[in-house]
């Protein structure tokens, strides 16, 4: 099946796909499973990373759906622990051998980690990688804006992308503001928030009734309207094919207004500006 969903342009140029499919929390048998079945509906980007253990089912995934290298736009993270250039080299291959490519898409530093003050190292690893071709584009994940106005002084590639907790009801326009000023593409994790508590939210029902579509669809169109890349994550077939159902329908100006209300600044994951764990 063709892909329906648009491209996002990066700082670069590299086309990204503006909806993709993540695999957090999901075992390396299962994603394998998953990861198909995702490619089956129509995504062409996958979102993988070292600490969720789960690269080499993705990589299996891709290379049995016969899908040509360049159609599928794969993401994965540096885990905290290997942070520091010469580790990230390391690191970084051992990553590519995991999924079975010569090359990934985007690679992001998975959490800053202020207080270790290795990050811009980090990133400097990134770089070359890049440089070197093996990689198309580097970013970065959870990283605030004084992280990111670190990085743009020390380092000469702008990052093509943060990859944050974002979703309605934790909107972070500051943080989307500043990425926009910097040419830094923003990307959703966790954009249907957690469990059932936003897609139970009395307003999105009422969209979602409006339109005849599900509280998720809503959700994950209000994003794809913002401008935000998001990567939905399901393992259950029927939903997988619902949350790329989103290209075909749109929220009026009266269903963004009672999305931007729900605003709570409320985080559902750790504080990047705290969070330590390696």
């Amino acid at each position: 099946m063709s892909s329906k969903v648009p491209p996002i342009i990066l700082n670069n140029g590299v086309e990204m796909p503006q909806l993709g499919f993540g695999v957090w929390q999901v075992p390396d048998d299962e994603a394998e499973r998953a990861v198909a079945t995702a490619l089956e509906a129509g995504y062409r980007s996958i979102d993988t990373a070292a600490i969720y253990g789960n690269e080499e089912g993705t990589g299996k995934a891709i290379a049995a759906s016969g899908l040509p290298r360049e159609d599928v736009f794969v993401t994965t993270k540096l885990w905290n622990a290997e942070q520091g250039y010469d580790s990230t080299l390391r690191a970084f291959d051992a990553s590519l051998d995991k999924l079975g490519l010569d090359h990934v898409d985007l690679y992001l530093i998975h959490w800053p980690l202020p207080a270790q003050d290795k990050y811009v190292d980090t990133y400097k690893a990134l770089e070359k990688l890049y440089s070197d071709g093996r990689i198309r584009a580097i970013g970065v994940s959870n990283f605030l804006p004084e992280h990111l106005q670190r990085l743009i002084s020390e380092t000469s590639v702008i990052p093509a992308v943060n990859q944050i907790e974002l979703h309605p009801q934790l909107q972070q326009r500051a943080a989307r503001e500043f990425h926009a000023e910097q040419g830094i593409r923003t990307e959703a994790w966790s954009p249907l928030g957690s469990g059932k508590g936003l897609l139970e939210v009395p307003a999105i029902i009422a969209i979602a009734q409006k339109h005849n579509r599900t509280p998720a669809q809503v959700v994950l169109r209000w994003h794809v309207q913002e401008g935000n890349i998001v990567i939905p994550k399901s393992v259950t077939p029927s939903r997988i094919q619902e949350n790329i159902d989103v290209f075909d329908f749109s929220l009026d100006t009266e269903d963004l207004a009672a999305i931007s209300a729900l605003n709570e600044d409320r985080r559902l994951g750790p504080d990047p500006a705290t969070f330590d764990m390696v």
